[in-house]
């Protein structure tokens, strides 16, 4: 399968209608415009280490808010199938349904391979330590949902351009909370990306 491509820094976010969860259309672009958004991709709803993002972002949200970060989960579900997850995993979050991956696509998210899923070192030593600490083991992904999906985190920001495109190594990577709440060299995410980032 060929290789999507990657968004890389600064360039325009894709701008797509999804789903909420009452099933209302959201433009991602209304997302971004009144303020900086993480924009966050779940593989899918058997994955352990995508309930322990959901997880970690929801507990970091009110740290989120304060650094005026906004946050949307985008799922590959169905509303339907995506309110009771979203409900159990992400408790006052934005969540959006993309059950044909169009958002996938564009964002450059495509599907992992061996060596990047079941291969993976990385990913077996995660999911001994989340079944360890948390008790989750890895599930089939329910009808409709890519086991092999990849996921993503972007940040986007009020001119919709893309300040951090985080694509994971693994299944099991995620972007360090540190990262997402400092930006890169102590850069402000609001800030444009039009000259060189400077450290604080």
């Amino acid at each position: 399968m060929a290789k999507i491509g990657h968004l890389k820094f600064n360039d325009l976010a894709p701008d797509l209608d999804l789903l909420a969860l009452d099933e209302r259309i959201i433009r991602l672009s209304s997302l971004w415009k009144n303020g900086v958004l993480i924009l966050a991709f779940t593989r899918h709803f058997g994955c352990p280490q995508c309930k322990e993002m959901m997880d970690q972002l929801v507990q970091f949200k009110p740290e989120f808010a304060a650094k005026g970060l906004s946050l949307a989960i985008v799922t590959q579900g169905t509303p339907e199938m995506a309110k009771a997850f979203c409900a159990e995993r992400a408790s006052g979050i934005l969540c959006l349904a993309d059950e044909d991956r169009a958002a996938y696509r564009a964002y450059g998210l495509g599907q992992a391979t061996l060596l990047e899923s079941i291969l993976s070192l990385a990913v077996l030593k995660s999911n001994r330590r989340i079944e360890r600490e948390k008790g989750w083991k890895p599930e089939l992904p329910p009808a409709g949902q890519d086991a092999m999906q990849m996921s993503g985190t972007f940040i986007i920001g009020t001119d919709g351009r893309i300040r951090l495109p985080y694509y994971y190594d693994d299944i099991a990577d995620h972007p360090p909370v540190e990262l997402l709440l400092r930006g890169v060299m102590g850069m402000e995410w609001s800030t444009p990306l039009d000259s060189p980032i400077q450290p604080e």
